[in-house]
């Protein structure tokens, strides 16, 4: 087992996938390695659902804090290529949050809940003496729709195109840059051009506008294990190879500089915000062009093509890239909170 961060697959493997409770026929996706969506069929229906925890960095401001909290649990589901629409939350709040902090948490969380359709269904809220920043909680999204339209992370196939949005390691850079602007060794307009990448940390509607532009064949957020394991998790799931043109990958401002200076690589570090998505080469264009029309930075960046042998599943300008096992931001975050 990994020290942080999530578990790695053997853990998973051993402990977890034998031991899911009752066998039921109405769970049509169960927990899968790499997947961050579980499958209920009701009635015909299917019931997109994950879950994650809530983390609340007070630093980043509490509005700020609570947008990024909720997109990182709706964006789970949202990457189904399903709507997110209801929300069940979980609140272990440590004492020194005051009610009016709290209240602007929550007024932020119903203000972005209602614009994007979401509605809160069911929850908990209290106060405990141990718990402490930044976990305070945890909370389960969900979605409904038609099984056909559901997209997974392994559903890549040979021919399609490979987009990614935003960019590595955006995330990372941008909350290490804004919690210890002091104890980077960057330039100031550096650090001002990092702290800028937490405007880049929310996917759920570019998932959405992905899935419903074109032919999405498989959709992953970039979060913990960066870009690299994204790529290996997808192309692994699936069956396939990746072949990724380095140049091709967008570099924001300021992430190369920060994790120069930490010696992080900035595509193993977690990038929400990011999504990789594989496209039947006839809708690329499409999906391209809708998230341009939001704004959003955008690169096709690889191809899929069969794999076969001992062939690496992802190389990148023909050499192979490995899953890091282990996000590097873990580390980094804890050397500059001791300093």
């Amino acid at each position: 087992m990994t020290d942080l961060g999530k578990i790695d697959r053997t853990v998973f493997e051993r402990t977890i996938a034998p031991r899911l409770g009752a066998d039921r026929d109405d769970v049509a996706l169960e927990p899968t390695h790499g997947v961050d969506f579980g499958v209920v069929d009701v009635d015909g229906r299917a019931l997109v659902t994950a879950t994650d925890p809530i983390s609340i960095l007070p630093p980043l401001g509490l509005e700020r804090a609570a947008r990024f909290a909720l997109d990182l649990v709706l964006a789970d589901v949202a990457v189904s290529g399903i709507a997110p629409s209801h929300l069940s939350i979980c609140f272990t709040l440590p004492e020194e949050l005051t009610d009016e902090q709290f209240a602007t948490v929550w007024e932020t969380i119903h203000t972005e809940c209602v614009d994007l359709g979401v509605a809160v269904v069911t929850g908990h809220t209290a106060r405990y003496t141990d718990p402490s920043y930044p976990w305070v909680g945890g909370a389960t999204a969900m979605g409904v729709g038609d099984h056909d339209e559901i997209v997974r992370p392994d559903g890549a196939r040979e021919g399609d195109r490979l987009l990614l949005t935003t960019g590595p390691a955006v995330e990372s850079v941008g909350l290490l840059s804004t919690l210890f602007p002091e104890q980077l060794e960057v330039p100031d307009d550096v650090v001002a051009d990092a702290q800028d990448r937490l405007e880049e940390v929310y996917c759920v509607r570019d998932a959405l506008t992905a899935a419903a532009a074109g032919p999405v064949t498989a959709m992953h957020d970039v979060t913990e294990g960066g870009l690299a394991g994204a790529l290996c998790e997808m192309a692994d799931g699936a069956g396939v190879r990746f072949t990724i043109d380095r140049e091709a990958v967008p570099m924001r401002p300021g992430v190369a500089e920060v994790c120069a200076s930490l010696e992080i690589d900035p595509w193993a570090a977690t990038s929400c915000g990011s999504l990789v998505i594989a496209v039947d080469p006839d809708g690329a264009d499409d999906v391209v062009a809708a998230l341009e029309d939001r704004g959003t930075v955008v690169a096709e960046v690889g191809r899929v093509e069969s794999a076969s042998g001992s062939t690496p599943r992802v190389s990148v300008d023909g050499e192979p890239l490995e899953h890091p096992g282990v996000d590097p931001s873990w580390d980094a975050y804890a050397e500059l909170a001791t300093e």
